[in-house]
C-alpha cells in the first residue's frame, strides 16, 4: 500500500529540497495517486567513507521508502572507475576495481542508521552499474553518444573553465553523464536524486529514459550542503573534507562543533530529524554555543545513539569549556604550501619524517579532529593540536 499523506508528501517537497523536474506540482499530483514510484539514487566509490551531505538524501529516500515506493541504492562501481569531472579544474583519476571494491566495503554499515536497508516489507534494492554498463556494445556505446552534442558537453561551467585556462579535456569524460543516463534507463527508474552538481547528468538520463523507455522521470535535486557566506562545500568525499558518517562519536561531535556558525541552520534541516518549528526555536536564542551543542548532539545521536552522543558531549565540553585547551594559544602563519607536514615543519621542532610518524599515530588533530592523511591541507582559522599540550591556530 502506497501512504498518500499530504502532510507527508508536502514536507518532502520542501524540505532540503534545491529543486524538482519538471515540476513539484506534477511529482505531488503523482505521489497522491497511489502511483508506486521507482526512485534511485547513486554514489560513486571514490571514497570509503559517506559524509552528511550523502545522509541529507538518505534520510529523504528512507521517508519515501516508508511511503511504500520502490527505492534502490546504486552502487557506481563503474562509473567511479571512469570520473566524474563535476566541479573539477582537473581530470579526476581513474580508479581500479580493487580500490572500488576497497571502497564500498563498510557502505551499508555506514547508512544504516538513517535508512531501514534490512526492511523484509520494503527491501532497499542494492545495484551496481557495473552490470549493465561493462556490458555495452560499441555499437550500443555510438548510439548513446548520438543524443547529444559536444557543444552541450563544452557549455558546462568546469570544461568552459578549463579551456579558458588551457587544462586538457579528455573525451572519456564526456562519457560519464552518458554512462550515468543510462542507468536510469537500464533500471527504468521514475525519480532520481541527487545534488545540485548532478543536474546535468540527471537530465541526461530524463532525455535518454524518454527516448528509450518513452518515460517522464522526475528529477529530485536536494540542497547541497554549502557555507551560505563562501559558497564552499561544507562535505568533500574527493577531497576528504567534512564529517564523515564512519567518524566515532567523540570525531563526528568534535567534527560539527568545528563548522561555522552560519552552516548551523541548513545542518538542522538537512542531517536531523527535529521538525523546522523546533530547529526555528533552537535558532532563536542568542547563545551560539548552546545552538552548536545541540546540533552536534542530535546527529552525533543518530548515528552513535543517545548514550553515545551524550559520552561525545561531556568529552567535548571538558576539554574544551574546562580549560583543557590553553587560552592564548600560538596564532601562525600558513606555510606557502597549505600542507599540514609542511607547516608543522616550518615551526622548527619536527621534521617531515616526524610529522609523518605523529599523522600515523593519531598524535595530530585539527579542529578536535586525528588526522592520518598526510596529503592534508589546512585553511585560515584552523587549530592544530600536537600531542596533549602543543597547540597552534592558523591565521586567517
Amino acid at each position: 500500500m502506497i501512504d498518500t499523506d499530504k502532510n507527508k508528501i508536502d514536507e518532502l517537497l520542501y524540505r532540503s529540497v534545491k529543486e524538482i523536474l519538471p515540476s513539484k506540482e506534477s511529482l505531488r499530483s503523482r505521489l497522491l495517486s497511489g502511483d508506486k514510484l521507482k526512485i534511485y539514487i547513486g554514489t560513486d566509490a571514490t571514497g570509503e567513507s559517506l559524509h552528511l551531505g550523502h545522509a541529507t538524501n538518505y534520510i529523504i529516500l528512507e521517508k519515501f521508502r516508508k511511503l511504500g515506493h520502490e527505492i534502490i541504492f546504486l552502487i557506481g562501481d563503474f562509473t567511479s572507475r571512469i570520473g566524474d569531472p563535476t566541479d573539477k579544474t582537473a581530470t579526476r583519476i581513474q580508479l581500479t576495481k580493487d580500490q572500488v571494491k576497497k571502497n564500498i566495503e563498510t557502505w551499508m554499515d555506514q547508512i544504516r542508521p538513517i535508512i531501514n536497508i534490512d526492511d523484509t516489507n520494503n527491501p532497499v534494492k542494492v545495484l551496481y552499474n557495473n552490470d549493465w554498463l561493462s556490458k555495452m556494445s560499441f555499437e550500443e556505446v555510438i548510439d548513446l553518444a548520438s543524443n547529444f552534442t559536444v557543444q552541450q558537453m563544452l557549455e558546462r561551467d568546469m570544461f568552459e573553465n578549463r579551456m579558458k585556462e588551457n587544462k586538457p579535456i579528455y573525451v572519456h569524460e564526456f562519457f560519464y553523464p552518458l554512462m550515468q543516463g543510462w542507468d536510469s534507463v537500464a533500471m527504468n527508474v521514475d525519480m532520481e536524486m541527487c545534488g545540485n552538481d548532478q543536474k546535468f547528468n540527471a537530465l541526461v538520463g530524463r532525455t535518454l529514459q524518454k527516448r528509450y523507455n518513452n518515460k517522464e522521470k522526475f528529477v529530485f535535486i536536494t540542497t547541497l550542503l554549502e557555507n551560505p557566506k563562501t559558497g564552499e562545500k561544507m562535505m568533500s568525499k574527493s577531497l576528504g573534507t567534512g564529517v564523515f558518517l564512519d567518524f566515532s562519536a567523540k570525531d563526528m561531535f568534535g567534527g560539527i562543533m568545528a563548522q561555522d556558525d552560519e552552516n548551523m541552520r541548513q545542518l538542522f534541516i538537512d542531517d536531523t530529524y527535529l521538525s523546522l518549528d523546533e530547529i526555528e526555536e533552537i535558532l532563536s536564542s542568542n547563545n551560539k554555543r548552546e545552538q552548536k551543542i545541540r546540533l552536534a548532539f542530535e546527529i552525533t545521536k543518530i548515528y552513535h545513539g543517545e548514550i553515545g552522543s551524550n559520552k561525545a558531549k561531556e568529552e567535548w565540553i571538558n576539554q574544551f569549556s574546562n580549560k583543557q585547551k590553553p587560552s592564548d594559544i600560538q596564532v601562525i602563519n600558513l606555510s606557502n604550501s597549505p600542507s599540514i607536514i609542511d607547516t608543522i615543519v616550518e615551526l622548527g621542532e619536527e621534521s617531515k619524517s616526524q610529522v609523518k610518524r605523529l599523522l600515523n599515530e593519531g598524535a595530530i588533530k585539527v579542529n578536535g579532529i586525528k588526522i592520518n592523511d598526510i596529503d592534508f591541507e589546512l585553511k585560515g582559522g584552523d587549530e592544530i593540536q600536537i600531542g596533549k599540550k602543543r597547540w597552534y591556530k592558523i591565521k586567517k
